[in-house]
């Protein structure tokens, strides 16, 4: 099996594949067009090279909107996504866009397609956000298509994503902060909770916060803590630089953090365990994480 490099125009290849003879004695060849530059086009044609010995290669005008996306999850998605990005993915694959896009020929898809997607979403009670997250995942897809070869356009580019209305944060004044934290002072959340209204870190970054994280008066943001729809959980890294980060303690959080330190190195004593630096701040007395949406529902 091998593959030849044609230049049509500037900036544009062809890639040939001779796909040995068909059933009539005939050769068979299968042409797939590159945008780019010539390494481009030498890149693709090794990756479908290697797809047709793997066996996963897809034709490009024979492919549906379904088979496309299957394959996207597999090759593209789980490898680069965290492992909560993907089922995210995922889920919005399966459950809303395959369904409904999935029998429609991938180059045959178009832009009135995907708004009556969009708009029948809307008229099934999704939110506009909810939608936006389609139009996130299927506009990446495409793009990834393109990338493939397999489409030459996005054709998510041309059409118009319901707009989200942001309701508006409420904060809380330092009355209603006292009195929240002075309702939850038995409670087994209750340094967490004090740690995420004066630091404001996320839910998952609480979660993930180990004892090595904290000193100085400073807490340094360094990973996350995300369970999965098996039960599993999962550390992360932060995505960005500016998520990756340090904040100051309040000096009641400095105190709250060594009572809470104290009483966690009681119990584990209590049980014959000693307290390890890259321990769970937050966690059951034997280490083992809290369920997130235990948290959000304390």
């Amino acid at each position: 099996m091998s593959g030849s490099i044609i230049k049509r125009s500037k900036n544009s290849y062809s890639i040939v594949i001779s796909l040995g003879k068909g059933s009539d004695g005939k050769p068979k060849q299968q042409w797939i067009t590159v945008k780019g530059t010539k390494k481009d086009a030498e890149r693709k044609r090794t990756e479908i090279l290697h797809q047709l010995d793997s066996g996963t290669f897809i034709k490009p005008g024979k492919t549906t909107v379904a088979k496309y996306l299957e394959q996207w999850l597999a090759d593209y998605a789980k490898p680069n996504l965290s492992p909560r990005g993907f089922e995210r993915y995922e889920s919005i694959t399966r459950v809303h866009l395959i369904p409904s896009l999935g029998d429609i020929l991938l180059t045959q898809l178009r832009p009135e397609h995907i708004q009556k997607h969009y708009a029948s979403s809307l008229n099934n009670s999704l939110s506009a956000l909810t939608v936006r997250y389609h139009h996130t995942v299927l506009h990446k897809a495409l793009q990834t298509a393109i990338k493939w070869g397999l489409v030459n356009r996005n054709v998510a580019d041309g059409v118009d994503v319901p707009r989200a209305h942001r309701t508006e944060m409420k904060t809380w004044n330092e009355h209603e902060i006292t009195q929240f934290l002075e309702t939850a002072k038995d409670s087994i959340y209750y340094t967490l909770f004090h740690t995420a209204l004066f630091t404001g870190m996320r839910r998952s970054e609480l979660l993930g916060l180990q004892w090595q994280d904290i000193g100085f008066g400073q807490i340094y943001i360094n990973r996350s803590l995300h369970q999965l729809n098996d039960g599993s959980y999962v550390f992360t890294q932060p995505k960005s630089a500016k998520s990756r980060r340090t904040i100051a303690l309040a000096p009641s959080s400095i105190i709250t953090l060594a009572e809470h330190k104290e009483k966690h190195k009681a119990l584990r004593s209590s049980l014959g365990m000693s307290l390890k630096e890259d321990g769970l701040v937050f966690s059951t007395p034997d280490d083992k994480p809290f369920r997130p949406n235990t948290v959000s529902r304390a």
